[in-house]
């Protein structure tokens, strides 16, 4: 009896540290929050309901970055020495903190994890063995999205003599895309134009006088994030540009960016790489397990289902399952760095294992090596109702080998300015 008495307080003491680097402060907010609701809710979920992995409790810590550089470094040096192993993995949800801490993950040995932002030559494991990119890449959402583009138009042939126009944040992330779209225009003989915006947004009257009346796209893209997506929508109405001709990137496509758009955002397209919607039987356990007994990370239930939700859930997974993978080889008690560095180089979550997660159809199966960082990096295209995103395609697959040899291109240069002698995955 004593002996069972204190386990929990043992499990606690041994338990796996979880950094979390979330934002649910600042300019934003309305992006981070349900996330940070989502990443939370899976490791809350297999604590409460499994007592963790495989024994091991998960102890989660969130530091809140506010979107800032500075501040998202001082969480990363603050909570990486945490546990009894430090942080297995760091998570960073911004572009600007995963440049900042390329160097530093490598010396300290922990996987520096960027689903759906980042650095996307970091698909190249040659170079970045401690940068891990699944599911998708901002590459491989602007391949997409023109892919997209071609089959509404017919076909590649349909490409030449049409305009497109990028409206993008002026900041490391929204310039990521650039390079795939002007070899994209190189080759398909469409006109790129370029229209960037400054932190956080809200000035976009002018952007939008020129798109509308001077330039007149035949499709407009977004890499957008906070405040800027909503007042795009509104200033595209504005100028009478039709919204299903205009496609965000993922993170310009939030139901908290939606919402205060109003009626002008129906119609409105945006990529996403997981599915939508809280029909699923992961949300269903967490409902249950958490919600139902008040222990959930969102404000109310309705939260669930979000995308950016979707997403923070999705990371878990990822995370979570490489702690599963680096445990069946080196044992059941938390992870280090390296251990899950190891078990993310083989990461391997399958249609069956997601059917498992209560995950099928939400997430695409995610399969990495030693070389490939990033995996298939599909995603589908959804378009707004008015109250919530509806899948309008299948997965779509980028031209893989196409991005490939820019990865490679990119991270070769990389290694060269940096003196990285790439690693053989042979």
């Amino acid at each position: 009896m004593a002996s069972l008495v204190a386990a929990p307080a043992v499990m606690a003491a041994d338990g796996q540290f979880v950094g979390s680097l979330v934002y649910r402060t600042g300019p934003y907010a309305p992006g981070g929050i349900p996330w940070a609701d989502g990443f939370a809710d899976y490791i809350n979920l297999l604590n409460e309901r499994d007592g963790g992995i495989n024994g091991v409790k998960l102890d989660l810590e969130e530091c809140d970055t506010a979107y800032n550089t500075d501040k998202g470094v001082e969480c990363y040096e603050r909570m990486k020495g945490n546990g009894p192993t430090g942080m297995p993995a760091v998570m960073p949800l911004s572009t600007g903190v995963t440049y900042a801490l390329l160097d530093r993950v490598v010396a300290d040995k922990i996987p520096l994890i960027t689903s759906g932002y980042g650095r996307a030559d970091g698909a190249d494991g040659t170079v970045f063995p401690y940068v891990f990119v699944p599911p998708a890449t901002y590459w491989g959402g602007a391949d997409i999205a023109i892919n997209y583009i071609a089959s509404e138009e017919g076909g590649y042939g349909n490409l030449k003599g049409k305009k497109v126009a990028l409206v993008y944040h002026d900041s490391a992330y929204g310039k990521e895309p650039i390079k795939t779209l002007e070899a994209l225009a190189g080759q398909h003989g469409f006109e790129l134009s370029l229209f960037p915006v400054p932190h956080p947004g809200l000035e976009q009257k002018a952007t939008w006088l020129k798109i509308g009346r001077q330039l007149r796209p035949d499709y407009v893209l977004m890499w957008g994030w906070g405040v800027m997506n909503a007042t795009a929508i509104k200033e595209a109405a504005a100028v009478n540009f039709p919204r299903e001709k205009f496609i965000g990137v993922w993170w310009s496509g939030n139901d908290a960016d939606m919402v205060p758009a109003g009626k002008a955002a129906v119609g409105y397209k945006s990529l996403q790489f997981n599915g939508v919607g809280a029909d699923f039987d992961v949300h269903k356990m967490i409902k249950t397990v958490l919600y139902g007994n008040n222990k959930g990370s969102a404000k109310s239930v309705d939260g669930i289902g979000e995308v950016a939700y979707n997403r923070g859930l999705q990371s878990a997974v990822i995370l979570t399952e490489a702690l599963r993978s680096a445990m069946g080889e080196f044992g059941n008690k938390p992870m280090t760095g390296e251990q899950v560095q190891w078990a993310m180089d083989r990461l391997d979550i399958t249609e069956a294992r997601l059917k498992d997660l209560g995950a099928e159809g939400l997430f695409d199966p995610i399969k990495l090596s030693c070389s490939d960082h990033q995996g298939k990096g599909r995603a589908k295209v959804t378009q707004w109702d008015g109250k919530q995103w509806k899948a309008i395609s299948d997965w779509i697959e980028p031209n893989s080998s196409m991005l490939r040899g820019m990865y490679v291109e990119s991270a070769a240069a990389y290694a060269k300015e940096k003196g990285i002698t790439p690693r053989d995955c042979k």
